[in-house]
C-alpha cells in the first residue's frame, strides 16, 4: 500500500506565501505524476498543478506565475510553493499521484488526506 501525506496547509494573509509537501511512502516501486488538486467551497475539485517524473510541469491559468511545483524523486515528494496568495486560492488542498507498488506491479492513482489553505483579505 502506499500513503500520500501532506504537510504545509494554514492561514495567511492575501499577498503571503505557504508551502505545502507530500511525501509518497510505503510499498512503493516507482512514483510517476504528482501534482496538487484544491476544492474550494461550493465549487469542483480542480488540477493546480501537475508534474511529470522528468520535471516537466502544468499548471491552472489561475495560479501561473504564482505557483511553482517542484519534485525530488529520490524523496518520492512534491512540493507547491504557493506566493502572492489571494482569497480566492482558499480551499482544501490534495496531493495526488500514480505510484506503482513493488506488489501488485501495475500504477494506481493515490490522493493524500487534504489540507486547509485560508487566505483572509
Amino acid at each position: 500500500q502506499v500513503q500520500l501525506v501532506e504537510s504545509g496547509g494554514g492561514l495567511v494573509q492575501a499577498g503571503g506565501s505557504l508551502r505545502l509537501s507530500c511525501v509518497a511512502s510505503g510499498n512503493i516501486f516507482r512514483v510517476d505524476a504528482m501534482g496538487w488538486y484544491r476544492r474550494a467551497p461550493g465549487k469542483e475539485r480542480e488540477l493546480v498543478a501537475g508534474i511529470a517524473r522528468d520535471g516537466s510541469t502544468n499548471y491552472t491559468d489561475s495560479v501561473k506565475g504564482r505557483f511553482t511545483v517542484s519534485r525530488d524523486n529520490a524523496k518520492n515528494m512534491v512540493t507547491l510553493q504557493m506566493n502572492d496568495l489571494k482569497p480566492e486560492d482558499t480551499a482544501v488542498y490534495y496531493c495526488n499521484a500514480d505510484a506503482t507498488p513493488h506488489f501488485p506491479r501495475w500504477s494506481v492513482n493515490y490522493w493524500g488526506q487534504g489540507t486547509q489553505v485560508t487566505v483572509s483579505s
